[in-house]
């Protein structure tokens, strides 16, 4: 059975940090792009961060640039999304994707996905 699951998310005060993980199980990681996408209530789905298979191309957001890092571990079949300098704006339910036969920006831009993870949330409050 394909999964991809999300683990990580919490609450954190303004200013502090969380990392991400997105656990594949049942296909090799390493054969897709990955991407995290969130979406916080009443908004769109928009896309946060995307890297490639061998990890040499990534995307993101500018919302999200010089503050969150995304990275990738196939030999774990993991990608992590790092979290820095955190906003209430970025208080949203995180999702992580793969998707084959696409580009990082495509994919982080159009939502592209064969396969999606269940969510986590995050919450940046004071």
């Amino acid at each position: 059975q394909l999964q991809l699951v999300e683990i990580g998310g919490g609450l954190v005060q303004p200013g502090g940090s969380l990392r991400l993980s997105c656990a594949a199980s049942g296909f090799a990681l390493s054969n897709y792009l990955i991407g995290w996408f969130r979406q916080a209530p009443g908004k769109e789905r928009e896309g946060v961060s995307c890297i490639s298979g061998n990890g040499g191309s990534t995307n993101y957001a500018d919302s999200v640039k010089g503050r969150f890092t995304i990275s990738r571990d196939n030999a774990k079949n993991t990608v992590y999304l790092q979290m820095n300098s955190l906003k209430p704006e970025d208080t949203a339910v995180y999702y992580c994707a793969a998707a084959r036969f696409t580009t990082v920006q495509a994919m982080c831009v159009m939502g592209k996905g064969n396969y999606w993870g269940q969510g986590t949330q995050v919450t940046v409050s004071s």
